[in-house]
């Protein structure tokens, strides 16, 4: 493609223009209150994701709308889309990922403003900048807007919505439900998904506000709960306790076990695919602008509550190394009142987060072997393999991650920071495994947009920004 810097700043220009007008679809977008996992809010899911695909329609996208799951257990609809490339394009062909489905707003109490009726607030507590507050602003609504607003003003632009780049667009509605349907379907389209390049993810966050990120690095996730059983029927305490197995002390007894004096996790063969970190890596690491006490503080715990794998640092840890996670625990009678029962059973919801080459299908057997060889007098397992997904790391020189570099560094005016992701998008991993490629993780998101809480919120100048650096990335991959 020609060298074109005039169009690329027409392309910015139209951005600006727009500022308003993308705060108003982004609002639009966020009173649907698509929660994939609530079944009665199928329809709204299909609402979201009609709506973005009319937002690519409008671009230029051949967009479909595609159902996912059985005609006994739907699920819910993936937006799949395509731009052709112009004659002559030589550069890749991207996939961009992004999901429409949000997480359910509860506690509701909790919210300042209704989750679903998104409300623009002062950014920070001394006014400066702007912030839209709803279920889903940042996670992930916000950021594939900064995409669908970087394609609309290419589009007005240049008359092509990726300035003559091969586009497909895979838009998911159960992200925040597990991708329960996902694998299927990417399996189902094949032939052309595998087309594509590489992948390009807007779902992670930035160092801070004046410090952007490309992330090269997610964890994965092994999800898993257990139940212990005992008795076949709730027994009185007084007449049974202490002739018989109670199984909420017993389960605790044993899920306290998975860890050592180190905060090492004790399930054997547990490290033994984990992937050293490289002293450069640490390196880098140690060089970003974070600080531990500080971030403790700002969630209300102390300087002593930076616990963790003993030997690493709590950006190591969160980046670099797997953890084991008790997510929920209960048994028992839990109302109001006494009431003196020894409970039948006992359940928890145990989590594992994983860094690459770690599989969860194997960590999950590797646990329910420890949980075996450590079952209580009396007593039986149930155990579920809920759901798990791959960890990635990404090439840091491939062509494509440096273009993202460049592009960001020119959205921003700073450098982007090379960091990794305590968090998991699974769908990278199933990408790299069933596809072979590799993903770009550009996101705008920062650590105080109460993911997954109540008063969810998106910075509109991140909705700036990020739009920009869409903008600027397909410039650089067109070479305009």
């Amino acid at each position: 493609m020609p060298n074109d810097s005039a169009m690329v700043e027409s392309v910015l220009k139209a951005i600006e223009n727009e500022r308003k007008g993308a705060v108003t679809r982004l609002i639009d977008w966020l009173r649907i209150p698509s929660i994939s996992t609530d079944p009665k809010h199928a329809p709204d899911c299909e609402k979201a994701a009609r709506w973005a695909g009319d937002r690519l329609s409008e671009c230029g996208f051949k967009v479909e709308i595609l159902p996912t799951g059985t005609r006994e257990e739907p699920g819910r609809p993936v937006v799949l889309a395509e731009i052709d490339a112009k004659p002559g394009y030589k550069g890749p062909h991207v996939l961009f990922y992004g999901h429409y489905d949000v997480q359910p707003a509860d506690p509701l109490n909790l919210w300042e403003s209704p989750p679903f009726d998104p409300v623009i607030k002062p950014a920070t507590s001394d006014g400066v900048g702007e912030r839209v507050v709803a279920r889903g602003a940042v996670d992930d609504k916000g950021q594939v807007m900064t995409f669908l607003e970087s394609c609309r003003a290419w589009h007005k632009t240049a008359g092509h919505a990726t300035n003559g780049a091969r586009f497909t667009v895979l838009l998911e509605g159960e992200e925040e439900s597990g991708s329960e349907n996902l694998e299927a379907f990417v399996q189902g389209h094949k032939a052309r998904l595998e087309k594509a390049d590489v992948c390009l993810i807007s779902d992670t966050g930035m160092v801070s506000r004046e410090i952007p990120a490309i992330t090269y690095g997610v964890r994965g996730l092994a999800y898993t709960e257990v139940t212990l059983h005992a008795s076949n029927q709730d027994l009185h305490s007084g007449m049974w306790g202490g002739r018989c197995p109670n199984p909420i002390s017993e389960l605790c007894k044993v899920l306290a076990g998975l860890w050592d004096a180190d905060r090492r996790v004790t399930i054997p063969g547990f490290y033994d695919d984990v992937r050293a970190l490289a002293p450069e890596e640490r390196t880098a690491w140690a060089r970003i602008p974070f600080d531990q006490i500080d971030a403790l503080k700002k969630i209300g715990l102390p300087k002593e509550a930076d616990v963790g794998e003993k030997g690493f640092t709590a950006l190591e840890r969160e980046w670099g190394r797997p953890t084991a996670e008790i997510n929920g625990i209960w048994g028992g009678y839990t109302g109001p009142g006494a009431k003196t029962v020894i409970p039948s059973h006992a359940s928890a919801k145990v989590s594992f987060r994983l860094v690459a080459d770690l599989k969860p299908t194997d960590i999950t057997q590797k646990f329910f072997a420890w949980l075996k060889g450590r079952t209580p007098p009396g007593c039986r397992w149930e155990l579920t393999d809920m759901h798990g997904g791959f960890g990635v790391t990404v090439p840091v020189d491939s062509p494509e991650l440096k273009a993202a570099g460049r592009a960001v560094a020119r959205a921003f005016g700073n450098e982007p920071a090379l960091i990794k992701s305590g968090g998991s998008i699974p769908v990278a991993g199933m990408l790299k495994s069933q596809l072979g490629i590799d993903t770009i993780f550009m996101g705008f998101g920062l650590d105080d947009d109460r993911v997954h809480s109540p008063n969810e919120k998106f910075e509109l100048e991140c909705l700036r920004k990020g739009t920009r650096a869409h903008a600027l990335l397909v410039a650089e991959i067109t070479g305009a």
